[in-house]
């Protein structure tokens, strides 16, 4: 066997020509999206209102194992793809494990995150539709920040409602998208009319992805030329995001490295569908097995503590019904630090998995999170994201069993990106002032007591 480098590269001949739709092998297939007017299964002529004519094909298309590349995107994937699968020596070292450590490090972009994958292929439909420009949300910024750079390379308008937290938290990754172009608005705001509601109903909130979605499908719907595209949830976006998982697998083949355990940051599940699907394509058809967790937030728990149940998509109750595991759609999260996972539902995809007892889920309260970031930035020289920082905190927790028991597993994690924008979240924590807050029982259950009631 050659000797196993550093970091794994893949060349360029080796880049995946084609995205992996997970949903293909999947003997129970996710429940359909319901429109809630007639409680009916979507069609595409109820989607093509709100998304781009080819991405509603890929929504809705759960046979097809495979969907071709375009050649402009594989283009555009060539500024940064393949990235690195690397080798935490340094890391296995300080926790003293036999376990050995891989991550697939998807920061090397100037979005500084995997989201960039998504957006320039939700990019490229709405252009050769023919929009004029397409709205989104962001949480933590990386969404808002790639989809600004996709828009620009393709010459769209950009509209981003953020997060109002995140907004407040992180400036730098605001003017990021401001000088790809795209404009700004902090959500909830009094600029829509769900906008309005919701801020009438929760006065003084800091918002929530699920607001701000609201918000970016109204804008949508109201202008002329315009679609709204979303970085996570759905089903398209996972297929998109299928290039980490597939690149990871064959970097690691390409040294017979076979992961024990494979760990990823769970919100909405774009990047951890991912990186999970060929490798959960094998084990969906018998070839192979692996130990999948999906790790969250404490404050935001909708695997750990959720419902699996059907509730609308966002906070304004202006989208499709998807059945995943919920916390309520009006649920509030605390304004904790990674704004990408500040979501009250998770991908109908992987809560399919998650239902049938093929994947786990842990979550995490965010002070130890950002010890492990801490950890991994003195000892892998990468300052990592607060959201990646919650798949490096699993890691380490498996790392440090595999240390009691003696077993050498293999462990593979998803690096989602850089927090070199996250630093307000790194001096709290450096200061001594953050804090975890971790919804009560009783908070979860008067969101989840609002669900629609779907028959």
């Amino acid at each position: 066997m050659n000797k196993i480098p550093y970091k794994i590269y893949l060349e360029e001949s080796e880049m995946p020509r084609k995205w992996y739709n997970l949903r293909a092998d999947m003997k129970n297939k996710p429940a359909p999206l319901l429109n809630p007017a007639t409680m009916q299964p979507m069609t595409k002529a109820d989607l093509a209102p709100v998304f781009c004519n080819d991405l509603i094909d890929q929504e809705l298309d759960e046979t097809t194992p495979f969907f071709d590349i375009p050649e402009e995107i594989l283009d555009f994937y060539k500024m940064y793809r393949p990235s690195p699968v690397v080798r935490a020596y340094f890391l296995e070292k300080a926790l003293g494990t036999p376990a050995k450590i891989y991550y697939k490090f998807e920061g090397n972009n100037t979005s500084g995150s995997h989201k960039l994958n998504s957006a320039i292929a939700q990019a490229y439909y709405a252009k050769k539709q023919g929009l004029k420009g397409v709205t989104t949300e962001t949480g933590a910024g990386q969404w808002g920040t790639a989809l600004s750079m996709a828009c620009a390379f393709f010459g769209l308008d950009c509209r981003v409602y953020m997060v109002k937290v995140s907004y407040e938290q992180k400036p730098f990754r605001r003017e990021v998208m401001r000088t790809y172009g795209a404009s700004i608005t902090p959500s909830p705001s009094d600029t829509t009319k769900v906008g309005r509601k919701i801020l009438e109903e929760f006065p003084g909130t800091t918002g929530s992805l699920g607001c701000a979605i609201s918000e970016a499908v109204e804008s949508a719907v109201s202008s002329e030329g315009y679609r709204y595209v979303l970085g996570s949830v759905l089903s398209q976006v996972l297929l998109h995001q299928s290039v980490i998982g597939l690149e990871a697998k064959a970097a690691l083949d390409k040294y017979q490295i076979a992961p024990d355990i494979i760990i990823g940051c769970a919100g909405g599940g774009s990047n951890l569908g991912g990186l999970i699907a060929p490798f959960m394509g094998e084990k969906l058809r018998g070839e192979k097995d692996y130990r999948f967790i999906a790790v969250e937030p404490a404050s935001c728990p909708s695997l750990t503590r959720g419902k699996y149940a059907y509730d609308f998509c966002d906070t304004g109750m202006v989208c499709p019904l998807a059945k995943m595991y919920t916390l309520g759609s009006s649920f509030m999260p605390s304004a904790n630090h990674a704004g990408g996972l500040r979501y009250h539902g998770m991908s109908s995809v992987l809560s399919q998995l998650y239902a049938d007892g093929l994947m786990e889920a842990v979550s995490v309260e965010q002070t130890s999170v950002f010890a492990a970031a801490q950890l991994f930035a003195r000892t892998e020289g990468t300052l990592p994201a607060p959201e990646s920082s919650h798949a490096i905190r699993a890691a380490i927790d498996e790392a440090l069993k595999c240390k009691e028991t003696g077993e050498e597993k293999t462990i593979l994690f998803g690096l989602t990106g850089t927090g070199y924008f996250d630093m307000t979240a790194y001096q709290k924590f450096n200061d001594g002032e953050m804090s975890d807050v971790i919804p009560s029982d009783e908070d979860i259950a008067k969101s989840l007591a609002k669900l629609p009631k779907v028959d």
